[in-house]
């Protein structure tokens, strides 16, 4: 796994942002903290930081130069087909110098021009520099799995792996704040945007085409789904099942190879679990790897990982941490950040990713199944809402009992509520605006009025319009599920879940690779009716009865639990010091000029409250904007 950064001049201006590349790779090498390398021709620059994964001959080396010396590639990712295509480009009389997936990239490229990619199985982010065109090609895997962001002024144009390199090179930093509307709704900023004006993310599936001072992007790929297809599927249920299996069994064969430790997260989840027993087919005592939370029982759930373990043998390990012990690790996870995310499961993800380091360097993970298989509460939700009926209608009634009662995340009781109270929302909404109001913990209105007037003043009403617009553009009144679902996917995955992972996994040098979002899994689901997914009694149905007989029954019947920090408690703790007197102090909001000191003042007070809802999370949002902001905008 690595990191990479570049610069492609369109000026002497532009050229002069080429001394700042061994800045630009030195701000990301926690990605590949093993070798670097540059690469610099006339008005084209190219960084690299690598973590060795693969036992390569130093010609395995980037960037990495074809033999004719025209083309260079810098790559972040890995190409799990790629022993195939390089036995195909041999039979056609290329030449090859290492065993790198790196090396058949780049003869693809030479061969077939931008074509090449659906080839590609895995995940990536690279360019590749032809000193003869005097062009740039730069491309990002199907879903977004490896992040790859984009500056583009009239003298040059910049591309990293990570903010702190973009930064590094110069990139103006002047708030987006339309962007930073939407983060204070759903906890983090979906793409194409950044924080930062003119930084965009390079959308999943999408590439570049630089030359003569063009920039040309296009999709290369889209998922795959037609409603019309799906509804002529004449697989049966239990033939769609077997293909599940071979389908996934294929997918963690392919990313078992590695010539260091490997090992596999076991959460005691489905997903987790499923990968851990197809890894155990193929790889005797499989390492495993869990997190225990003493303090937090209702979200332990190493009682059914242990009982994946024993069933298939893995050398498993179980990190058994107090929340003192999350605390403990809160601020240097917070100091990776190079733009505000504050999903605060990330914390959890950043410990387990740092303690499986300390033992491989490559873990599989489950990440993907619950948005292509539906297996998110809201899943059940969205269907419930669809199917209609007396208990629907009923949760819509007593809508005056759901506002008066008390809301909260740390409670059954309170948590029931809150549930209801947003079910009880969507019932009375259209399917974007239910998929919107069921992904934000803050309205736009409530976001809005977070900020002072002088923020509101920034937005662009056009702007936040279409970016909302192209999120929800897969969303119709006569669709299904599946619309949902492949909404998730260019919404939630990306620029949540899969960020969350990259971020904390990076942070710690690790590489983490998903097999359930190998693209023939992925075409797979979305070929299948929703019914194979959600019905009355369950989620993920498809995920659950095909491995039925893999997994240790204990595991079905239970809810999802998932896992949230402790924040309301750190919040009334341990955070109240940085809360009152530091981040969100009156006297510091109102000299930032941000946000509005009496909103900030409200919501401190409803967490302090007996009802305060989903507040922590909204708060948390500000916590992570304000340290974030300290660090790169005082």
């Amino acid at each position: 796994m690595c990191g990479i950064t570049g610069v492609f001049a369109f000026s002497d201006a532009g050229r002069q942002s080429l001394t700042c590349l061994q800045a630009s790779t030195d701000a990301i090498a926690r990605r590949g903290p093993d070798s670097q390398g540059h690469f610099v021709y006339d008005q084209c620059g190219l960084g690299f930081r690598r973590l060795a994964i693969l036992d390569l001959s130093a010609d395995g080396n980037q960037p990495m130069t074809d033999e004719a010396g025209r083309y260079t590639i810098v790559f972040n990712g890995e190409i799990f087909n790629y022993r195939e295509l390089r036995e195909k480009l041999i039979k056609k009389g290329c030449r090859f110098h290492s065993q790198t997936d790196t090396e058949v990239i780049l003869q693809l490229y030479i061969t077939e021009g931008r074509s090449f990619l659906k080839k590609l199985n895995g995940f990536f982010g690279f360019a590749i520099y032809d000193k003869e065109e005097n062009s740039l090609f730069i491309a990002r895997d199907r879903y977004g799995v490896k992040p790859l962001l984009v500056y583009r002024d009239e003298d040059q144009l910049f591309f990293a792996s990570e903010m702190k390199s973009l930064l590094a090179l110069g990139v103006p930093r002047k708030l987006d704040y339309v962007a930073l509307s939407q983060y204070l709704q759903l906890n983090y900023i979906p793409g194409p945007a950044s924080i930062f004006k003119g930084v965009k993310k390079l959308l999943p599936g999408h590439y570049l085409y630089v030359t003569d001072g063009k920039v040309v992007g296009k999709a290369w790929y889209k998922i795959p789904y037609d409603p019309k297809k799906v509804a002529k599927n004449k697989l049966s249920y239990a033939q769609q099942q077997q293909k599940l299996v071979e389908l996934m069994d294929d997918a963690v064969q392919r990313r078992l190879v590695a010539d260091v430790p490997l090992g596999a997260f076991l959460s005691g989840g489905i997903d987790s679990s499923v990968i851990t027993a197809l890894a155990a087919r193929h790889t005797p005592h499989l390492s495993t790897f869990s997190i225990g939370f003493k303090d937090e029982p209702f979200f332990d759930e190493t009682k059914y990982a242990n009982l994946v373990a024993a069933r298939h043998k893995t050398n498993h390990t179980v990190f058994s941490l107090t929340n003192n012990d999350l605390y403990e690790h809160l601020h240097d996870m917070l100091d990776y950040l190079d733009e505000p995310f504050a999903d605060s499961s990330a914390l959890a993800v950043y410990i387990l990713s740092q303690r499986t380091r300390q033992q491989v360097t490559v873990a599989l993970s489950g990440d993907g199944a619950d948005e292509i298989f539906g297996g998110y509460n809201k899943h059940m939700g969205e269907y419930k809402v669809r199917q209609g009926g007396f208990k629907a209608e009923a949760v819509t009634g007593l809508n005056f009992l759901w506002d008066a009662l008390p809301k909260s995340r740390n409670g059954f009781f309170g948590n029931k509520v809150r549930q209801l109270q947003r079910f009880s929302r969507g019932m009375l909404s259209g399917v974007k605006d239910r998929y919107w109001d069921w992904a934000t913990f803050a309205s736009e209105k409530d976001a809005r009025a977070l900020l002072s007037p002088a923020s509101r003043q920034k937005i662009g009403k056009k702007l936040a319009e279409k970016r909302r617009k192209d999120i929800l553009e897969n969303l119709h009144a006569d669709g299904d599920l599946n619309e949902v679902l492949l909404t998730d996917m260019t919404l939630v995955l990306p620029y949540d879940m899969l960020t969350k992972v990259d971020l904390m996994s990076m942070a710690n040098s690790l590489e983490v690779r998903t097999p359930f979002l190998d693209y023939k899994v992925v075409d797979f689901a979305f070929s299948l009716p929703v019914s194979s997914k959600v019905d009355d009694t369950m989620k993920k149905r498809i995920v659950q009865d095909a491995f039925r007989a893999e997994l240790p029954p204990e595991l079905y019947d239970r809810p999802k639990h998932g896992f949230e920090v402790p924040l309301l408690k750190w919040m009334r703790n341990e955070l109240r010091p940085l809360i009152e007197n530091d981040l969100l102090a009156d006297e510091f909001v109102a000299s930032q000029g941000i946000f509005d000191v009496d909103a900030v003042r409200k919501l401190k007070a409803q967490l302090f409250s007996r009802s305060p809802g989903d507040v922590h999370a909204r708060i948390w949002a500000l916590i992570v904007f304000q340290t974030w902001w300290k660090k790169y905008m005082l």
